[in-house]
């Protein structure tokens, strides 16, 4: 039986600011919380701590606008936002913060495979075996679902029914994507010529 998250005493409405406080204090709600996230927050969970006439898509625009000028951004990231250095300040941050535990540090041909499941998925270890000419180590495979960059999909409609794999969540998140989309804009910018590649 799954626990139910326990409801804090919580004064949602702030019914006793005036309107413009009322708003500033659930903008710092949302903002602490996504700070103090892991993994990024669906609106249902950001909607607990404001009012009910509080709108979290109109909260969020406000806080990315307040963090403008700040060295991390809010980030929407499948079905929720999370705050994340802006890029520029990745160098600053590998030469002197402990973030090891948070690279990737990918061989170029996982990141390849991963690549071709996100393109292709679902997809089985057949189908890659057909996109790169030999067989994909279940070890491989292994790697990416430990980190959690893929998942399980639908089982192929063969016999033996082995599993398909599609990328997850954690893998939008590394990646900084709101949604699949993402990556089909980007490849369709980079065959017009306007990204580089």
């Amino acid at each position: 039986m799954a626990r139910r998250r326990e409801e804090p005493d919580l004064d949602r409405e702030l019914a006793d600011l005036p309107a413009e406080l009322r708003w500033r204090e659930w903008m710092r709600r949302v903002e602490a919380v996504l700070f103090a996230s892991a993994s990024p927050v669906p609106r249902e969970d950001l909607a607990r701590v404001v009012g009910q006439g509080a709108s979290v898509d109109l909260l969020i625009e406000d806080l990315a606008a307040d963090l403008e000028d700040r060295p991390y951004e809010v980030a929407r990231v499948g079905a929720g936002w999370w705050l994340r250095t802006r890029p520029a300040y990745g160098p600053a941050i590998r030469a002197a913060a402990d973030a090891g535990g948070q690279a990737l540090n990918l061989a170029e041909f996982d990141l390849a495979v991963l690549a071709a499941i996100a393109v292709h998925q679902p997809i089985g270890r057949e189908g890659l075996r057909d996109i790169f000419g030999k067989e994909i180590p279940r070890e491989l495979i292994g790697r990416l679902a430990g980190r959690d960059l893929i998942g399980t999909g639908p089982r192929e409609p063969r016999r033996g029914a082995p599993h398909t794999f599609v990328t997850t969540e954690a893998f939008l998140a590394a990646f900084g994507l709101e949604s699949l989309h993402d990556l089909e804009e980007a490849e369709q910018q980079r065959d017009a010529g306007l990204a580089g590649g």
